[in-house]
């Protein structure tokens, strides 16, 4: 099994849940299973523009993106940028 982790604000949206165990190949179809895939994907299937995500502390965009292979036993932890000024 894969865990996929939030942060605190889209755990919220996911009835309280941090962490998730899912059995998916790509980190792509890992998001796509949690209830929050709105929220971390826009309407054109990409990324929101403020979401980070990392399998076993690497950054996706060092690999192959949300199109990243994953194995059982790694995690995948999603990150919400902050901005503003």
């Amino acid at each position: 099994m894969i865990a996929v982790v939030l942060p605190s604000l889209l755990a919220t949206q996911a009835g309280g849940r941090k962490r998730f165990e899912v059995d998916e190949p790509t980190v792509e179809a890992a998001l796509h299973a949690l209830p929050v895939a709105d929220l971390i994907f826009d309407n054109s299937g990409n990324l929101r523009p403020l979401v980070n995500v990392y399998v076993d502390g690497t950054d996706v965009r060092e690999a192959d993106g949300v199109h990243t292979a994953l194995r059982d036993g790694q995690t995948v932890r999603v990150v919400a940028a902050v901005a503003g000024g």
